[in-house]
């Protein structure tokens, strides 16, 4: 077995380049404000202690973190949380509870080392065992349709900190998923009594108000966290957010669009750092391909030609968002293909030439649901309803619940169209293979063999280079085919009272409160 380097250069995915570049390009018009691509000001000096009311918009699905669906939920559990490896805000891989990783050069086997000492938040000693049952479990809950966890074959024990995780078949991606938390094999009840080891524990939940944390004192890393207590706030609705907001009763909240800084600005000035980056989400107009017109590719392809990615971007994001053009985010490099951005440029004339040859010259109608509790996905629905209905589509917005939307169109898939934003991990399959004829995952029903085929030949792939070339080919395969509308990463702008600094933006779903401290005055 060959020794490598726990940060493998395949995972150096240069998000780091791109969050620089925000610094320099993503400027507020305003002085009034705070405007960076980070929060942390150079003549800032961090203080220890304090409390922080972090605003959000949506509640949890589950603390359960095998259980975790949404990027919402994910995002607040990865304070709670850690895997072996964990992700660094540079879009790579550190450790976390194994302090090293030995990979076979087959890519079949993963041998981790558990770090010394690590206890979790009831001050247990995290054991191999732990380890083992966590990802035997996290398997299980993934069940065999998982693109990477029906290739596990046994999790060894192989001595009192070391542990093996073998593959049926050689997976270069695996590690990224090796972030998946690790809890006590004692613990029946992750969801409400949740253990884990990362920063902050868990204090107490209340369904649809709050979830408090506290820094755990016992945490394996030195200085892992500033603030003495955080909550995590449910408000029901943007407008309401906003308005705790600016009376003080919420320190930061996210996703804002431009007239939401720009409210800030004009109502209040420097009591807040507006800090941005990008979401690293694929923001677009997803489609069910069991609605009948949705069925023609044609119809697809006109879908694509008629909505105005950039009207979206400048009305709602001051024009700061990357327009992508299939499934993957322009923040891993790597795997990315750009020419997928240009294959459909807005052409409305063009779109009603597809639908008359597809038999829909006199258009359709189509359902889009969105989640009320997210503004930018329902702006968005709105600005493409009135897209379409130049070139002769009804477009009609039905508003639901998070968790309608979670359980009717990402579980039951019971919808024609739906405005929402995908996340995944660092591994370039966990974007792609929710099209795979079989993933339990495949809201958009896309069913396609020769897709199939191709993105078993990227997985089974180990040399970066083919990989890399295998992934941007089915990349435009989604996008030759339409399989949704591909729009935007999204910029993202997150307020945060000036009372605080080091906000630090992740290529994956972490609202890292452990960076986040009070500014000395």
């Amino acid at each position: 077995m060959k020794k490598r380097a726990l940060l493998l250069s395949v995972w150096v995915l240069l998000i780091a380049v791109v969050l620089g570049a925000c610094q320099d390009d993503r400027q507020s018009d305003s002085s009034s404000t705070n405007t960076s691509s980070t929060n942390t000001p150079a003549d800032s000096e961090p203080l220890q202690g304090g409390r922080l009311v972090y605003g959000m918009t949506q509640d949890l699905v589950s603390l359960d973190p095998h259980q975790s669906t949404d990027a919402g939920t994910r995002s607040v559990v990865f304070n709670l949380y850690e895997g072996l490896v964990k992700p660094t805000p540079a879009g790579e891989l550190e450790p976390a509870v194994a302090e090293s990783v030995d990979i076979s050069d087959d890519a079949k086997t993963y041998t981790f080392t558990l770090r010394d000492g690590i206890t979790f938040h009831d001050q247990s000693p995290v054991t191999v065992e732990d380890i083992q049952y966590s990802i035997e479990r996290y398997a299980e809950i993934q069940g065999e349709s998982s693109a990477f966890f029906n290739r596990l074959e046994e999790v060894e024990i192989i001595d009192d900190r070391t542990v093996a995780v073998h593959l049926t078949e050689g997976d270069s991606e695996f590690l990224s998923e090796l972030t998946l938390a690790i809890i006590p094999k004692d613990n029946e009840d992750p969801a409400g009594n949740p253990i884990g080891t990362g920063p902050y524990q868990f204090v107490s939940y209340t369904l649809g108000q709050n979830l408090e944390l506290k820094r755990y004192e016992g945490y394996w890393k030195e200085d892992g966290a500033y603030l003495d207590e955080v909550q995590f706030k449910v408000i029901a609705d943007v407008t309401t957010a906003m308005t705790e907001l600016q009376a003080g009763t919420i320190d930061v909240l996210n996703y804002l669009t431009v007239d939401n800084v720009q409210t800030l600005q004009r109502a209040q000035g420097d009591a807040f750092t507006i800090v941005e980056g990008t979401m690293n989400l694929v923001h677009g107009l997803f489609l069910n391909h069991e609605y009948e017109p949705l069925q023609d590719v044609r119809v697809r392809q006109a879908l694509c030609y008629a909505i105005n990615r950039q009207e979206i971007n400048d009305f709602l994001f001051g024009g700061k968002s990357h327009l992508i053009g299939s499934h993957m985010i322009p923040g891993l490099t790597q795997w990315y293909e750009a020419e997928a951005e240009t294959l459909y440029e807005y052409n409305p004339e063009t779109a009603r030439q597809l639908l008359a040859q597809a038999g829909y010259a006199d258009g359709f109608t189509l359902e889009i649901t969105v989640p009320s509790s997210y503004s930018q996905h329902v702006n968005t629905a709105e600005i493409i309803a009135n897209q379409l209905s130049q070139v002769g589509i009804t477009a009609t917005i039905r508003q639901v619940e998070w968790a309608t939307w979670l359980s009717e169109v990402y579980q039951g898939r019971q919808y024609q169209a739906t405005v929402i934003g995908f996340d995944g991990t660092l591994a370039p399959s966990n974007w792609l293979d929710m099209y795979g004829s079989e993933a339990s995952n495949n809201m958009t029903n896309y069913a396609d063999a020769e897709y199939d085929a191709l993105l078993q030949e990227a997985m089974n792939t180990v040399d970066a280079e083919e990989k890399a070339a295998l992934y941007k080919r089915l990349q435009l395969h989604l996008a030759e085919n339409a399989v949704s509308v591909y729009i935007e990463d999204p910029a993202d702008y997150v307020a945060l009272s000036s009372e605080f600094a080091g906000y630090e933006f992740y290529p994956t779903a972490a609202w890292d409160v452990s960076k986040i401290y009070r500014c000395a005055s």
